[in-house]
């Protein structure tokens, strides 16, 4: 099961990226060395819809 926690934790800090943070999609699956910015932004689009924004960005 670790390696469960460790795709989610995965997830979770690419899901920050995006919405606290405001990197683009496109830049967080490079510097994720992820050649499908699809896979992250199906991480955030459902992140997002669940009300997972937050108003403190840096």
């Amino acid at each position: 099961m670790s390696g469960k926690r460790y795709l989610d934790e995965y997830k979770i800090e690419a899901v920050k990226q995006v919405t606290e943070r405001g990197h683009s999609v496109k830049d967080v699956a490079a510097r994720r060395h992820d050649t499908q910015p699809l896979r992250v932004e199906a991480q955030v689009r459902p992140a997002s819809k669940a009300g997972y924004n937050h108003s403190s960005r840096h």
